[in-house]
């Protein structure tokens, strides 16, 4: 994890007060609690290795980046078997020996490629962009290479996801705290944590993430995006209550800045509509969807992600009413199998909206056959 934590006690750490190791930079919640981990928990034997591998946080993020590239790489072996990276050509990594992975939309023999490589790609590209001054338009866009996939364009997922988050995290760490490509990287290495259902670790990231960006003034739109992602990591951790109140918050406050048809807008009645369906709260779910559907798929076109995702919740809000009625179960089912059919022609039969969209389908069907038969009877 990110050290947010005394590694004695596991007190949290203040963000800038903290007492930390004069030679390694390990942060402690006190003077008792840095002199008990040299003496009794071994700090005295890794306080050299810290200092040379850049510090204690770099320390961490490059084992957690070791850790989840393995699991990564073993999760892909079966889809990577007899394959070769495209970026390197090679089948095991010349330097890493790791194997290779593909969490993205590629299908065929397209896609494959080792963790590493990808990462050196993205750290090149952004480095480029960086030093040349080509805007803010082109490094938000070579940024994007660090979850997105440049043979299909579509966001990596899973544990590929998370290894790529470390990755990124790993490569930035040690820039200043108010470079706002440090904070770009916090983003992601949440976001991979959540997509690897580590869901405790992602929240001590964001929760960091979000408190650090108020302390340092950050835009309002980078903190109502904090807050989305925080929304959604409790709504995993089954605090719903939070979840809705803090989704709401960054929904609304979108709108405010950018009208509701701006990108960022849209993907946030997404997440807000996934945590009212989540709730129960069905007929609001409903009334957003209604609204934003027509809106997305003018503005984003009916294979965006986005589009497909409010449509399958809009679905499922229809079947899980119970107030349905056969009218609404038919258009359950009508929806999700034109949403199915789409999703599996743009990412791929193992994707995991795919997976998602299907299992609602067959959800939407026996409710429906269920009501029908009742009716008949």
């Amino acid at each position: 994890m990110i050290l947010t934590q005394c590694p004695v006690c596991a007190a949290s750490l203040p963000a800038r007060t903290a007492k930390q190791c004069s030679r390694c930079k390990t942060r402690y919640c006190g003077p008792a609690c840095q002199k008990k981990h040299w003496e009794e928990g071994g700090h005295d034997k890794l306080c050299r290795k810290i200092r040379k591998s850049g510090g204690a946080e770099l320390y961490n993020a490059s084992t957690q980046y070791a850790a989840a590239v393995a699991v990564a790489a073993e999760k892909c072996a079966d889809d990577t078997k007899g394959q070769t990276c495209y970026i390197c050509t090679q089948a095991l990594h010349w330097k890493t020996k790791e194997g290779l992975v593909r969490g993205c939309s590629c299908r065929g023999t397209a896609g494959f490629a080792h963790v590493s490589c990808l990462a050196e790609q993205a750290k090149i590209l952004f480095a480029e962009a960086e030093e040349n001054n080509l805007g803010d338009k082109a490094i938000n866009e070579r940024f994007q290479r660090w979850y997105t996939c440049s043979l299909c364009e579509q966001e990596y997922h899973g544990a590929v996801r998370c290894a790529l988050g470390w990755a990124c995290w790993k490569t930035y760490v040690g820039r200043r705290e108010t470079d706002q490509v440090r904070y770009l990287a916090m983003t992601e290495l949440g976001i991979g944590l959540s997509e690897a259902e580590h869901h405790e670790d992602a929240l001590t990231v964001q929760e960091a993430h979000l408190s650090t960006m108020r302390r340092l003034g950050v835009s309002q739109d980078n903190i109502l995006a904090a807050q989305s992602n925080l929304a959604n990591t409790y709504r995993m951790l089954g605090r719903f209550e939070e979840a809705v109140r803090m989704q709401r918050v960054a929904y609304y406050g979108l709108v405010r800045l950018y009208g509701e048809e701006h990108a960022c807008a849209l993907s946030e009645a997404g997440n807000y509509a996934g945590i009212l369906l989540t709730q129960g709260r069905f007929d609001e779910a409903k009334s957003l969807s209604r609204k934003t559907v027509p809106v997305m798929r003018r503005v984003l076109g009916d294979s965006h992600e986005l589009t497909l995702k409010i449509r399958w919740l809009y679905a499922l809000a229809l079947c899980r009413d119970p107030t349905a009625t056969l009218d609404d179960l038919r258009e359950s089912v009508t929806t999700l199998g034109d949403v199915e059919r789409t999703a599996r022609r743009v990412f791929g039969g193992a994707h995991p909206l795919v997976l998602q969209i299907e299992e609602a389908l067959r959800e939407a069907q026996a409710a429906l056959h269920a009501r029908a038969s009742r009716d008949e009877a």
